[in-house]
């Protein structure tokens, strides 16, 4: 079971910068892809980045490529989200994500979310106009 604990989240103006992290204890996810989903108040949860267990390889949803960068440090166990030219369609909950299924393949497309199943509770970010 991973533990999973999300934190830098909060309010910016659009065209700033945030950073998020995400914690992670009890198994080890040092085999696991991890992702970063996102939940704006009445829509449906979607992908936003994953990042392979190996570091490298990332795949990202097109309406934040080039503008966030997922990256992870198996030493210390966590994966962060630098999140740079937010906009205000950018606000939501960002929830990270474990892969159930360890040594899994290079993801070339958004993965489902059937696919993670460990999850945190997220972390708001708010990008004010």
């Amino acid at each position: 079971q991973v533990h999973l604990v999300e934190s830098g989240g909060g309010l910016v103006p659009a065209g700033g910068s945030l950073r998020l992290s995400c914690a992670t204890s009890g198994r080890t996810v040092g085999d696991l892809a991890m992702a970063w989903f996102r939940q704006a108040p009445g829509k449906e949860r979607e992908f936003v980045a994953v990042i392979h267990y190996t570091g490298r390889h990332t795949f990202y949803a097109d309406t934040v490529k080039g503008r966030f960068t997922i990256s992870r440090d198996n030493n210390k166990m966590t994966v962060d989200l630098q999140m740079n030219a937010l906009k205000y369609e950018d606000t939501a909950l960002y929830l990270c994500a474990a892969e159930r299924t360890p040594y899994g393949t290079v993801w070339n497309r958004p993965p489902p979310m059937s696919f993670f199943d460990s999850w945190g509770q997220g972390t708001q970010v708010t990008v004010s106009s």
